[in-house]
């Protein structure tokens, strides 16, 4: 199992959704196969937006970190932030844009206080590279390093609810028993409070 498999199952048939830093919108193409949903991608890269063209997908060419001027208040019932968080220069900008413009929002992001990153980084004395954060620090485009717990009080500080939560540690759900400590990557669900 992985992260879209967790998302794919968190929206319903026919929704519309907005994914942010699509790539090149294998997620989209999912979610249009298997949910019939109305999507539409915003992506930064040009090789990316090809491929999303090339499939058919509709796409913003766009730059994160500014915003979601061009979409309307409550425009979508799903917006998707996955595995970027981390790499925009302000996230609850961001975050607070989602939510203005979808209803419900689903981020999900490495766990950077997993078990494997703090023993990496404890007993290595060097930053982690891992499955779950393959990058050397002089290369990575992740420019904020943070973990299930500070998303939690993030949330809190904004006034949303996560009203979901899916815990994963290489391709399996974990019980939500220590995650910030277990999880390697966390999926969550977000509504306006």
């Amino acid at each position: 199992m992985n992260v879209f498999d967790v998302i794919v199952e968190m929206i319903p048939d026919g929704a519309t959704v907005l994914d942010l830093g699509c790539d090149d919108c294998s997620l989209l193409e999912r979610l249009h196969d298997e949910r019939h949903v109305h999507g539409r991608g915003v992506e930064i890269d040009d090789a990316s937006i090809q491929e999303c063209i090339r499939k058919g997908i509709s796409v913003f060419h766009g730059n994160l970190d500014e915003g979601l001027k061009d979409h309307p208040t409550g425009s979508y019932d799903y917006v998707i932030l996955s595995r970027t968080m981390q790499q925009v220069r302000h996230p609850h900008v961001l975050l607070d844009e989602m939510v203005r413009v979808g209803r419900n929002v689903i981020v999900n992001f490495p766990n950077f206080a997993s078990l494997i990153n703090r023993i990496q980084l404890g007993l290595g004395g060097r930053m982690p590279v891992n499955k779950n954060i393959p990058y050397s620090w002089y290369d990575t485009p992740n420019i904020h390093f943070f973990t299930r717990r500070d998303f939690v009080d993030l949330c809190r500080e904004r006034g949303l609810t996560i009203t979901r939560e899916v815990f994963l540690h290489r391709g399996r759900i974990l019980p939500p028993v220590l995650p910030n400590l277990f999880a390697t990557e966390v999926c969550c669900l977000v509504t306006k409070s």
